[in-house]
């Protein structure tokens, strides 16, 4: 049996030999990039080249499957609805399921065709159902993008197939798989569908990772020559969901195993420094005073992607930066913790360790609510917390303040502030 010092120092080996394996993938493959997230915090547990420009290749069929979701969401279609298909549709190359043209094929088949076989014609067929032509709907899927914060993603069809204008990041690609999870969690399970099949013909899934690695539960790969082996993946283990995504991968195979060493080292990564704001948040369910219970306001838009730890100096944050994982602190001047006035009612956007990185968040949040910057100290399990809120508000204020916020992809709820 190995002695305590001689488990610690092969465990530092093996961390290091894997830190060396990712450094060579990268200067051996300009086409990597990856990220992996907490999907509970949005707090970013590994990274790499995750803002470089990449071609997404089919994980753009995510963004047509976010937007047949909304356009049933609205009532425009339902599973039953016959999309017809063009001789534009039909002619798409492979990966397809053979569709001709005067065709008609329902929405609950194309689900599965897009998220299974990757169909091209498919794709192309929800396009003109919804934006009448393809290059329409590249627009609609464009702006779409914009309004999550993927600043990087420009679209130009609904497939993936080669486009030297369609490029998005990593870090994008995770934001787009947290919006379909969270916008829509009663249709996330079709991203673990592992077969389907239409007229006679059994598809399997090229996401072998449903099937083959621990926790994964879904989302979508792609591939074309021009950007090698995407991949974004969602796995839970106990009650923690990571978001990763790889793009660049030189095979299948390789980009799959690359995956599951990145998904193996995420969860061992968790900290309780991680999971301070959502244990801190969980605390302030019920208020300490009174015993009643606070509005807590559930919203359907993302966690924001933050990096842990990796707050820059400067006169304030750029709102906008939240969803690429960047914030700004406030000048050393605007340091000193505020107290909540008495009988008022605020909003709390997240409670951190760091006093610098609360008041940052609670300043950005001020870009779209008005409210007093305040941030709260307590002490929790013998640690200390600092709340980052918006107080000084009316009860309905607050209300409406935390869905203005969850618009812009700041998960939020209303509290009552004590003096």
């Amino acid at each position: 049996m190995f002695d305590k010092f001689t488990r610690r120092k092969y465990g530092l080996v093996l961390i290091v030999l894997l830190l060396l394996t990712l450094a060579s993938q990268v200067q051996a493959n300009p086409r990597y990039a990856s990220i992996v997230i907490n999907a509970d915090t949005g707090v970013v547990l590994h990274e790499s080249n995750a803002d470089a420009s990449r071609y997404p290749a089919s994980l753009t069929k995510m963004m047509t499957l976010y937007m047949l979701f909304e356009a049933m969401k609205q009532g425009k279609i339902t599973l039953n609805t016959q999309m017809p298909v063009s001789a534009y549709a039909a002619s798409k190359p492979q990966t397809n399921i053979g569709l001709r043209a005067g065709d008609y094929i329902r929405v609950r088949d194309a689900i599965p065709a897009l998220i299974v076989r990757s169909a091209n014609d498919v794709a192309a067929v929800i396009a003109e159902a919804l934006g009448t032509s393809e290059a329409n709907f590249g627009r609609m899927m464009t702006d779409k993008a914009r309004n999550f914060g993927m600043r990087s993603t420009t679209f130009r069809n609904a497939s993936g197939l080669p486009d030297n204008e369609q490029k998005t990041t990593a870090r994008d690609m995770a934001t787009l798989s947290v919006r379909l999870m969270k916008d829509f969690p009663q249709h996330y399970h079709y991203f673990s569908t592992r077969s389907f099949a239409y007229k006679g013909i059994t598809y399997n899934s090229h996401n072998r990772m449903v099937r083959n690695t621990q926790g994964v539960d879904g989302l979508k790969t792609g591939f074309i020559r021009a950007s090698g082996f995407n991949v974004a993946t969602s796995a839970k283990r106990g009650d923690r969901r990571v978001i990763a995504v790889v793009m660049g991968g030189q095979t299948a195979a390789s980009r799959d195993q690359h995956m599951a060493q990145l998904l193996d080292r995420s969860f061992k990564q968790f900290s309780t420094t991680q999971m301070a704001g959502t244990n801190a948040n969980k605390g302030d369910r019920k208020d300490s005073q009174h015993g009643n219970p606070t509005s807590l306001i559930t919203t359907e838009a993302p966690i924001p992607v933050v990096k842990p730890n990796n707050i820059v100096a400067g006169d304030g944050p750029d709102p906008a930066a939240i969803l690429r994982g960047e914030l700004s602190v406030v000048t050393a001047a605007q340091h000193q913790p505020v107290r909540a006035s008495n009988d008022t009612w605020g909003v709390q956007i997240g409670s951190y360790y760091e006093h610098d990185r609360a008041q940052a968040q609670a300043k950005a949040a001020t870009r779209w609510v008005a409210g007093e910057v305040a941030v709260v100290e307590v002490e929790i399990s013998n640690r200390r917390l600092y709340r980052a809120r918006l107080i000084g508000l009316q009860r309905n204020q607050a209300h409406n303040a935390c869905q203005s916020l969850s618009r812009h992809g700041m998960d939020c709820m209303v509290v009552r502030s004590h003096g």
